[in-house]
């Protein structure tokens, strides 16, 4: 397989704000370039797919629509991912989507969309993920429980449980989300 000239810049990639900045306007300056990103994060082999992710969510904040013919394959693949640097941006992206579903109204998704990333949600939930993760998760699911009425009650037990064994980022977002549901 060619590499392109895309994929080479990858390695360039930092986590500092500025620099993945620099490589999602480079996307959003060639929308051409965006079918190409969303199969490079999915590349779990490759080196830099968490990088790929990493740009895809400043990408998604502008964006986010780009994604709409992308969405069976991304809400397909999400669940397969293991490498929390890949997670954390998805766990956002996912949060982005859920929010312009309902609230904005601007992205469709359809049921198996919605299943999947509540599924996804559910997992970084529980499992051992970061805080940003759990946090980007929490919210998401706040917003799909006002629509599915036994997530709620599934989402308070689960913080609630969870809720001594965390930090004080995570307990933050706990109590900002039991707020809500009460």
């Amino acid at each position: 397989m060619m590499v392109t000239e895309f994929q080479k810049n990858l390695d360039y990639v930092t986590g500092h704000r500025a620099n993945r900045q620099k490589y999602a306007d480079e996307v959003l300056n060639n929308p051409e370039l965006f079918p190409e990103l969303i199969q490079l994060c999915f590349q779990i082999s490759n080196k830099n797919s968490s990088k790929a992710y990493w740009i895809l969510e400043f990408v998604c904040y502008q964006k986010l629509e780009w994604l709409t013919a992308h969405l069976d394959f991304f809400c397909s693949q999400i669940k397969n991912l293991k490498d929390e640097s890949a997670i954390r941006p998805v766990a956002k992206i996912c949060q982005l989507l859920v929010f312009s579903h309902y609230k904005e109204k601007k992205i469709i998704l359809s049921e198996k969309h919605l299943e999947e990333i509540t599924e996804s949600s559910f997992d970084w939930l529980i499992n051992d993920t970061k805080v940003a993760c759990k946090a980007y998760s929490m919210r998401t699911l706040y917003l799909l429980g006002k629509h599915y009425d036994w997530i709620h009650p599934e989402l308070k037990i689960i913080i609630t449980k969870d809720f001594p064994n965390h930090s004080a980022a995570y307990k933050a977002v706990a109590k900002e989300v039991l707020k809500k549901i009460k």
